[in-house]
C-alpha cells in the first residue's frame, strides 16, 4: 500500500484534533478523515530534541520505518502525525519499526473523524 505525506500546516492542525498515543520514543496523533483514500503521515521534530543534523536524522529514521513496514499498519482513509522525542536516536532500529508499527495499529483504530463540514478538501487536480 502506498502511503502519502501531509505537507500543509492545516492538515497538521487537522490531525491534531484525533485521537493521541504516547510512546517512549514519540507520540501519534492519528484522524480518520472520512474519505477511502491512501493513508497520510506527517513528520514533527521540533528545536527541542537537537540541533538540525540530529532533527534530519530522526526524520530519515522515521520515514524508512514507515517504508520497511511500519505503514502496512496505517489504515485507509487516516492522517497520522508522529511527533518525535530525542529518544528515537539511541534505539535500534528494529525496535523503532516494531514500536512504530505497533503505535500506527492502535492509534487507527477508533480515531474520530472530523466533525461534519470541516474535511480538509483538496483543489482539484492535485492528487
Amino acid at each position: 500500500m502506498t502511503v502519502g505525506r501531509m505537507k500543509t500546516r492545516a492538515e497538521f492542525l487537522a490531525a491534531r484534533r484525533g485521537r493521541r498515543l504516547n510512546g517512549p520514543f514519540f507520540f501519534v496523533e492519528a484522524l480518520d478523515r472520512g474519505d477511502g483514500r491512501e493513508p497520510r503521515f506527517g513528520l514533527t521534530v521540533t528545536k527541542k530534541v537537537g540541533n538540525a543534523v540530529e532533527r534530519n536524522r530522526i526524520r530519515r529514521r522515521l520515514r524508512e520505518a514507515i517504508r520497511l513496514g511500519a505503514g502496512a499498519e496505517m489504515a485507509v482513509g487516516h492522517d497520522y502525525v508522529i511527533v518525535a522525542r530525542r529518544d528515537v536516536l539511541g534505539v535500534p532500529f528494529a525496535s523503532l519499526t516494531k514500536e512504530l508499527g505497533r503505535r500506527l495499529a492502535h492509534s487507527g483504530r477508533n480515531a474520530p473523524r472530523p466533525p461534519s463540514g470541516t474535511s480538509d478538501r483538496r483543489p482539484l487536480g492535485k492528487e
